[in-house]
């Protein structure tokens, strides 16, 4: 997610290579590529149950393998570009359709899908009018996959998930803090929302302050705009401000004051839109909120000199 395209470049053939990239795909959710981010976020779909976990795991084998056979080039498999978005479509599945048979089926062809929609937007991306904005294709290709099975799948959905079981933690936009970040990978725990930002301060000081930046912001707003305490507690309301912030303060944008005053104005747009969106369907929006702020904001940054691209 940290780039809008991949090198042209034989698949990698290390097994070392291969595993390391399956955690790499689960940090780029929060476009960073370490390891050790993407453990931890592993283990925060633990501490929902273990059945999401495998499944966000298979959904991460699965598009990589089909970003490989997209031939995208062996530096995007080997930073995990080609996992994230598979990782949130098993996260997706088993919030509609918990641990049946049925959901580890459609993980598997969910995750393969999004690859050839990814490259897709990259190539769309890339041409002219849009290819002077450089946008990133970022978690759209999860969005309209998961979108897709949530609505062709209404007979083999659960009527409740432990995922979104208050954990006790917390009351209202003190505990939204971590949920909203945790709900960005469809968790609602504070413990998964702490574990997730731990390993965002280890990638980077600056993605963790922005996550936290984006979450106080997301909550904050939705107090304002009448969000229900519960709404917010759960993350609801918050959770993609949190990758708006991330993604405009230091990923998409060279980290600058400039950068991060813009960034947390997008975090407040992203509430909005939301807010909206949420007003507006009882189907889940997933990370849509995000995407369709950043990048509006990305093209509006196009014509503002002092914010510049990495």
């Amino acid at each position: 997610m940290s780039a809008t395209g991949a090198t042209a470049a034989a698949p990698p053939n290390t097994w070392v290579t291969w595993l390391a990239a399956l955690p790499r795909g689960m940090s780029e959710i929060f476009f960073q590529s370490n390891v050790w981010t993407g453990l931890l976020i592993l283990a925060a779909f633990v501490v929902a149950d273990w059945e999401m976990a495998v499944l966000a795991l298979l959904g991460t084998i699965a598009s990589t393998l089909a970003g490989a056979a997209l031939k995208v080039g062996a530096d995007s498999i080997r930073i995990g570009m080609q996992g994230f978005n598979g990782a949130l479509i098993g996260a997706a599945v088993y919030t509609a359709m918990g641990g049946q048979g049925w959901s580890y089926v459609l993980t598997i062809v969910g995750g393969i899908l999004t690859a050839p929609v990814a490259w897709f937007l990259v190539w769309l991306f890339g041409r002219r009018p849009l290819e002077r904005f450089g946008l990133p294709s970022t978690t759209a290709p999860f969005c309209a996959v998961a979108g897709i099975i949530y609505v062709s799948t209404t007979s083999l959905h659960v009527s409740s998930s432990p995922v979104h079981t208050t954990d006790g933690t917390g009351e209202s936009v003190l505990r939204s803090l971590l949920a909203n970040v945790s709900e960005v990978v469809l968790v609602n725990s504070v413990w998964a929302g702490a574990l997730i930002l731990l390993g965002l301060f280890i990638a980077s000081w600056k993605v963790g302050v922005a996550a936290v930046m984006g979450s106080v912001i997301g909550s904050l707003c939705a107090l304002a705009l009448g969000e229900t305490d519960a709404t917010i507690a759960e993350g609801l309301a918050g959770y993609s401000g949190v990758l708006t912030a991330i993604a405009l303060s230091v990923v998409f944008l060279r980290s600058s004051t400039a950068s991060w005053v813009y960034a947390g104005v997008g975090a407040a747009i992203t509430a909005v839109t939301t807010l909206v969106m949420t007003d507006l369907t009882d189907q889940p929006h997933y990370t849509w909120p995000y995407i369709l702020t950043t990048w509006v904001l990305l093209v509006v940054a196009g014509f503002i000199p002092v914010l510049k691209r990495p």
